[in-house]
Parts: C-alpha cells; sequence; structure tokens
C-alpha cells in the first residue's frame, strides 16, 4: 500500500526527471508522459477499489516517527479525484500532441511536474506539504502559461503569479501561526483544535482564505479569466480540470478535518457561493470569445462546487461531488473544443465564425452534448449534479441559494446558446470556409487563443510547425461528451460510487483514526 499511495507524485516526478535528460528526443519525452499518466490512471483505480466501502489508506513515508513524517493518506475522494485528473492531463496531452502544442522541450517536463503537485495535494494529510503541493503546480503552470512567448501571455502571466505568490505568502503564514500555536500541521491532529482556540482560528483563516483564491472563490477570482486566455489550448484544458479543482478539494478537505464541520461558517460558504455564480456568470455575457466565455463559467461553476459547505448534510456532498467528478471531464472537453476550432480556423472571435456543424458535425456535437452537461440539461450527467444539490438546498431550507443556482443555470445555458450560434450555427463565414479541407496538412496556429481580446496577432507558425489529423482534434470533446451523456443516463451507480465519499467526509473518525497511526 505504501507504492500505491507514493505512486501518484513519485511516477510523474521521476518521468519529469526524465524528460528533461531526454529534452532533445521529443518522441522519448511522449511515450514517458504517455506511461506515467496510465501507471497513476492505474493505481488509482485500484485505490477506488480499496476505499469503495468507506476504507481510508495512509502511510508514512520513510517510516519516520510521527511528528516528523510526510503521511500520505486516500479515501474515496481522494482516488475518485486521482482517476478523473489523470485521465484528464492524459487527454490533455494527447490533444497537445495533436495539434504540436507540445513542440518545446520542456512541455512534458513541466506536464509532469505540474500533475506532481496535483497528486500531492490530493494524497498529503499535512499543511506544510499541502503548501510544498501547491508551489510545484504554481511553478510549473506559470511556465506553461508562458511558454509560448509573447506580450499577452507574459502580462497575464505576471497577473497569474503575482496574485498565486501573494496567496501562497498568506497560506504559509497561515500554517506558521498554526504550528505556532498547537504545535502540529497535521490535519488529522488538527481536527477540532481550530474550534476552540481563537489563535489557531486566525491561523486557519488565513490558509482557507489562500486556498479560496486557489479555487477561484469571488471576491479571489478575477486572475483566473485574465490569465487562461492565453495559454495554449491544450494548457488551459488541462488547467480547467486540474488547478482549481484542487483548490475546491482542499476547502473540503480542511472544512471536514481542520475545521470539523464548524456550523458557524457555513452562512460565510451559502453567500460565497451564491455570489460566485452570479458574478461568473455576468462576467460571461460581455465576453466574445469561446475561452474567454469557458473562462468566466469556470469561475461561476465554483460557486455549485462550493455549495454543498455551506448546507454540509451528506445528500449535498454527495450532490456536489457528483458536479465535481463530473463537471472536470465537462470542463475540459468545451476547452478542447475551443481549442479545435481555434486551431482549424485560425480564431475563437463568435464574430468572425459561423456554421461549423455543417463542417464540423461531430465536433458541433461534442461541444453541444458537453455545454448541455456544464448547463445541467437532462439528461446529461451535469443534471444529475445540479439537480440533487439544489434538491438538498431545499431540502435544508436553503430556498434562496437553491433558486440562485437554479437561474444562474438557465445563464449559463444562454451563453452555451451564445457560442452555438456564433460558432456553430448561422451561415459559413470566411474563416470557416477557408479551413482547409486536407486537414492532415494543416499547419497548427501558434499559441493559444487568436485574435486575443487586446487586439494582439497571433504569431505566425514556424516553417516546422507539426501537421494535425481532424479526428485527433474532434474525438476528445466529441467522447466526453458523450461520456457525459451515458453517465447522466446510468447516474445511479456514479452516485452509489460516490456517496461513501461524502459520507467520509460529513463524518471523518476513519480519515483520523488511520491517518494518526498509518
Amino acid at each position: 500500500m505504501n507504492a500505491l499511495l507514493a505512486a501518484p507524485f513519485a511516477v510523474p516526478l521521476t518521468g519529469a526527471a526524465l524528460g528533461i535528460l531526454l529534452r532533445h528526443h521529443r518522441s522519448v519525452q511522449r511515450v514517458v508522459t504517455a506511461t506515467s499518466l496510465l501507471l497513476v490512471l492505474a493505481a488509482a483505480v485500484t485505490l477506488v477499489a480499496a476505499t469503495g466501502d468507506g476504507e481510508v489508506v495512509a502511510t508514512r513515508v520513510g517510516d519516520w516517527p510521527a511528528g516528523l513524517a510526510i503521511v500520505l493518506a486516500a479515501d474515496g475522494l481522494t482516488a475518485l479525484l486521482l482517476v478523473i485528473t489523470s485521465a484528464m492531463a492524459a487527454i490533455s496531452v494527447a490533444f497537445a500532441r495533436t495539434r504540436g502544442e507540445d513542440h518545446h522541450e520542456l512541455f512534458h517536463p513541466l506536464v509532469l511536474t505540474l500533475v506532481t503537485g496535483v497528486f500531492l495535494a490530493l494524497t498529503t494529510a499535512d499543511l506544510f506539504n499541502l503548501f510544498v503541493a501547491f508551489e510545484v503546480m504554481l511553478i510549473a503552470s506559470y511556465v506553461l502559461l508562458t511558454l509560448r512567448g509573447g506580450a499577452a501571455p507574459l502580462r497575464a502571466g505576471v497577473i497569474y503569479i503575482t496574485i498565486n505568490l501573494l496567496a501562497s505568502a498568506v497560506f504559509l503564514i497561515g500554517v506558521a501561526l498554526l504550528y505556532g500555536q498547537v504545535g502540529t500541521v497535521n490535519l488529522a491532529e488538527l481536527h477540532g483544535l481550530v474550534t476552540t482556540d481563537p489563535n489557531a482560528q486566525v491561523g486557519a483563516g488565513l490558509v482557507m482564505v489562500a486556498v479560496a483564491v486557489k479555487a477561484s472563490v469571488v471576491p479571489l477570482h478575477a486572475w483566473l479569466p485574465r490569465a487562461y486566455v492565453h495559454a495554449g489550448p491544450a494548457v488551459t484544458a488541462l488547467f480547467s480540470g486540474l488547478l482549481t479543482k484542487v483548490g475546491v478539494y482542499a476547502l473540503f478537505r480542511l472544512y471536514s478535518v481542520v475545521f470539523a464541520g464548524d456550523a458557524a461558517l457555513q452562512p460565510l460558504f451559502l453567500v460565497v457561493a451564491g455570489v460566485t455564480m452570479v458574478v461568473g456568470v455576468l462576467g460571461a455575457v460581455g465576453r466574445g470569445d469561446m475561452r474567454g466565455i469557458l473562462a468566466f463559467h469556470m469561475v461561476s461553476q465554483v460557486g455549485y462546487l462550493i455549495l454543498p459547505l455551506g448546507i454540509w448534510t451528506t445528500a449535498a456532498v454527495t450532490a456536489g461531488l457528483v458536479y465535481l467528478l463530473q463537471y472536470i471531464a465537462v470542463k475540459g472537453a468545451l476547452f478542447l473544443a475551443a481549442g479545435a476550432v481555434e486551431t482549424l480556423t485560425g480564431t475563437g472571435q463568435l464574430k468572425q465564425l459561423g456554421g461549423m456543424a455543417r463542417t464540423r458535425p461531430l465536433l458541433a456535437t461534442g461541444f453541444m452534448l458537453a455545454a448541455l452537461a456544464l448547463a445541467g440539461i437532462p439528461p446529461t450527467s451535469g443534471f444529475v449534479g445540479k439537480f440533487l444539490l439544489v434538491l438538498a438546498a431545499f431540502e435544508a431550507d436553503h430556498l434562496l441559494l437553491g433558486a440562485t443556482a437554479v437561474v444562474v443555470s438557465l445563464f449559463t445555458l444562454l451563453s452555451m446558446i451564445k457560442i452555438w450560434n456564433g460558432v456553430f450555427w448561422g451561415d459559413t463565414t470566411a474563416a470557416v470556409a477557408d479551413e482547409r479541407r486536407h486537414i492532415e496538412g494543416l499547419p497548427v496556429p501558434a499559441g493559444g487563443a487568436t485574435d486575443t481580446p487586446d487586439g494582439e496577432p497571433t504569431a505566425t507558425p514556424p516553417a516546422s510547425a507539426p501537421r494535425v489529423r481532424a479526428i485527433g482534434l474532434i474525438a476528445p470533446s466529441l467522447a466526453i461528451g458523450i461520456t457525459a451523456l451515458l453517465v447522466g443516463l446510468g447516474a445511479n451507480a456514479l452516485v452509489e460510487l460516490v456517496t461513501p465519499a461524502a459520507d467520509a467526509l460529513i463524518d471523518p473518525s476513519r480519515y483520523l483514526e488511520v491517518v494518526m497511526r498509518p
């Protein structure tokens, strides 16, 4: 079991080191990355089987004594998130390979470094090591964001790194205050102390604020839509599936274990969740590019993801986890569809697009299914999560929040219709009509979102730019969209899989017991 818990971060970390050594051998780098992610996926599936009945597994790295050891732990939530994040990382890397976005020698080592931080954050049972995991993620994601060069990505990178470094400083101050007051940063040992010790409350509160920045919770969200649209399409999809979701996971874990589900915080979570839903969806209304709209919807959907913290019943947490797991895949599919459109037409601006449902019906189908899931339209997987979440809110007499969730879903649907009408419906525009039918010979547009909001043109691809095939661009979003539909039709299986994980969050006694004595 020790090796199984260490594998999710040890394997990609080793792969990253190999990728640097093999930086002049791109094909070998690709094999190393694919192998690393598939090994993590296999380990994660094994952990799902081991924790499916509410069991928790833990280990002390190196068998160091309590107080010094790095404790790794996995319960049902950890295992399920490892499965979906490793799968989405693999899909995003494959998409990057298809459009030639992985041409830089550091791309694969950076991706593996990023996922190392993500997987460490999911498995650590120690606040300081959670801080380390966030820093590993931050360093790798900053370089990936700015890797393609250009003024716009560099400006976005400055915003991204500045806000997240400030959040990291706040996080570290909070950890220091906690350790100075109670003498430990082990999650299990901190259980309940925060509710009785005012000084510990300050430290834990700072940690929660820092994590809220990482999760892009309003009003700490503005960095995300300003940064993500300037990354390469595959990198944006990778970020959407991993980074903010780790922040959401950390909020759940901290509230469950460190704050012991303190009811005094629930009104605050309800207000923040509602405001995050509304602000995010309104921000999407004014955007005229695919990835800009989708980036603001990332903020909005975080409101749904943290709503269970304000209700804190088994029904609400189950609904939240169901929505979280499917949302990671669905949002990734939408960004991948946007990346496919940009690659095929050279732009993501709605005013320059139209008629792609005729030229690329499979791409249109994949986008439509994922968009319906994001908006929570039956019978998709998104409907299941949102319906259960709204139902849980109503059952707990939070009528205003339940109604807000429904109204925001309607605005989300309107935004998806806006993209559909702008990109896939209507008359075929010049950008779409000029798409080369012999797609196997189409050079990949350099970098990320073309025709960026600040008007900066996309760089001309080098003569050696790799060639792409349409099927590799279209298949990821189509496959995920179909999966979202099938999961929605067979939702009972997902709900039954997630329920033990929700129970373990509401009552973390087993987690505490195992982490204290791994």
